[in-house]
């Protein structure tokens, strides 16, 4: 079509006088009225009374990062970046799920990620313990542990054999030598020296097979993009990334180096506290033992003993400490789960102050749903109530693709069962009552962006729900679920708070702000009555105690972290 033809030059001067300017009072009146209409629907986010409250400095300070935020969108993270990831990546199409995986290192090249790294993040509500660690170092300390020795559950003579073998990290005094993990011949379950497996690697002795166990500990950037797999086989994948760390960090010597190192990441990353989910298995074993403890007792022991030892260094003035959720693997039989239910009770009982609360943990919809649960759950009330204990629920519930199946159900459930928080909710914004339920009582949804997009939930941080639980006021807080083995390689949660912040254009600094001080509102610093639990969250800063004295601290420290900003960024 020849567009010129439509109308002449006169003419088109003519029609130009009669479209309206921006600058006419109409419009104007029209703009005003749009700007008002978000105005008002930002009343409703659950971070706009943070937004409100903040200091000069702070204020300051987010429009600086909301400047930097807006360079790097447009000079760091490009189409021709994309490109060019796709080019390095062997086989691979582009498509939004692909860029925490293959552009990690970019991202912490940012100033941006420099900024959040500094950021005071202050509890950490929803993690494994298991998967905590980064396995370049806890492979290093396994090594250098003395009597060390692995056995399979088969002979790793194949290539699908070595992936899906069970392992098992066992301590010897005397060294066992005998037999050849990688023959056909080997008896499963036999125990070999470490240091002699490894030399004997067949693809490349010892440096090969550290390649090969970090690979089974990891989900690879391969896995982490083949989202044509789907959810199920990334699990499983999952799954088999457990089987091989299970039993690496259960010996006394390398749980101690474990837990320093993990607190040591936790506080460079600006987290003061951490509650992990714990689901082992008896089969701890003190320095020096042959024979599994009989209970959870010693292991607690330790974990306060490091505790304590790290609080009094000077690379651990402030941190405020740990705590352990229960969590049982809900896909277990009713024997099995009841025994945990039972372990759980009796470390209660002799560690009080570790225990936080209790949960049901694995994939949600390869597991058993609370609802086929529920006998299991109220024996384990009636249980509590006769030792005069108050184990409370923190549930995983909704981390699913499902509408209406049984196990979307479990946000129900969880919500009838008088769950403290909701692990990952993923699936809550499509429940409208549920999500005003969750706000009348006050539940926190512990959100874990990344975690979600690697298990195959979504594609990218793009296309996560949580700013429309953020939307409806919605308490949550950012978490890293499985940091280790899901690719952040670290502790800390400064991925998941960049991959937010780079994400959603209407969260900004301060919308971090007031997701790091809902972890503090609603953490487990001490055991609370439903009624205490609930004026602790409501009064947050402003009352008495634990928690509104760690609110302060943290308030502390934002408005240190927002001078900082301002001093090192303000000038550019």
């Amino acid at each position: 079509m020849n567009h010129e033809s439509l109308c002449t030059d006169e003419e088109w001067e003519e029609i130009s006088r009669d479209i309206p300017r921006e600058s006419d009072p109409f419009v104007q009146k029209y703009i005003q009225g749009r700007e008002a209409l978000i105005a008002q629907e930002d009343k409703q986010r659950s971070d706009a009374s943070f937004k409100q409250n903040l200091s000069p400095i702070a204020k300051r300070a987010c429009a600086i990062v909301a400047r930097i935020r807006e360079e790097e969108k447009n000079t760091v993270w490009t189409p021709q970046l994309e490109d060019s990831l796709a080019q390095e990546a062997e086989n691979m199409t582009v498509h939004p799920g692909m860029m925490f995986s293959l552009s990690k290192e970019r991202m912490e090249s940012t100033r941006l990620w420099s900024i959040v790294r500094r950021m005071p993040k202050g509890a950490l509500l929803h993690a494994h313990l298991d998967a905590m660690v980064d396995f370049d170092y806890l492979l290093q300390v396994l090594f250098a542990t003395p009597g060390m020795h692995l056995a399979a559950d088969q002979p790793l003579a194949t290539a699908k054999a070595r992936e899906a073998a069970k392992l098992s990290f066992r301590f010897y005094s005397q060294p066992r030598t005998k037999g050849n993990i990688w023959d056909g011949d080997y008896k499963g379950d036999t125990h070999i020296l470490l240091t002699q497996v490894a030399d004997a690697f067949p693809e490349g002795g010892k440096a090969g097979f550290l390649r090969w166990l970090y690979g089974r500990c990891t989900i690879s950037r391969t896995d982490a993009v083949s989202q044509h797999h789907g959810v199920d086989h990334i699990w499983q994948k999952f799954y088999k990334c457990f089987r091989v760390v299970g039993s690496m960090i259960h010996y006394e010597p390398i749980f101690r180096m474990f837990l320093r190192r993990l607190m040591s990441l936790l506080k460079a990353d600006g987290i003061n506290w951490c509650e992990l989910r714990f689901s082992w298995p008896l089969d701890y074993y003190k320095q020096d033992s042959e024979t599994p403890d009989s209970d959870y007792s010693a292991m607690m022991t330790v974990v306060d003993e490091e505790v304590a030892w790290f609080q009094a260094s000077e690379e651990g003035n402030g941190f405020w400490g740990l705590r352990m959720i229960w969590a049982t693997l809900r896909f277990l039989p009713t024997r099995e789960i009841v025994q945990s239910m039972e372990h759980c009770i009796t470390t209660k009982l002799t560690h009080p102050h570790l225990i936080a609360g209790y949960d049901l943990v694995g994939q949600e919809d390869g597991g058993r749903p609370l609802r086929d649960l529920l006998p299991e759950l109220f024996w384990f009330r009636k249980q509590c109530a006769e030792e005069g204990l108050d184990i409370p629920f923190f549930f995983h519930a909704g981390e699913c693709l499902g509408s209406g199946n049984a196990t979307d159900h479990n946000l129900f459930d969880a919500i009838l069962l008088g769950t403290r928080r909701i692990g990952h909710g993923f699936s809550l914004y499509k429940h409208p009552l549920l999500i005003d339920l969750v706000k009348e009582k006050r539940i926190l949804v512990e959100s874990c962006p990344i975690s979600n997009e690697v298990l195959r939930l979504c594609g990218s941080v793009m296309s996560h729900p949580l700013p429309a639980l953020l939307a409806r006021g919605v308490p949550c807080s950012l978490c890293n679920d499985d940091p280790a083995m899901l690719g952040q390689d670290t502790a800390g949660c400064t991925h998941d708070f960049w991959q937010a912040l780079q994400g959603w254009d209407n969260l900004g600094l301060a919308g971090l702000g007031s997701l790091a001080e809902s972890s503090i509102r609603w953490a487990a610093f001490e055991d609370q009555a439903p009624e205490e639990w609930s004026k602790g969250i409501r009064e947050a800063s402003v009352g008495v105690g634990i928690k509104a004295q760690r609110l302060k601290e943290w308030e502390v420290e934002w408005e240190k972290f927002c001078v900082w900003v301002v001093d090192e960024f303000g000038e550019e």
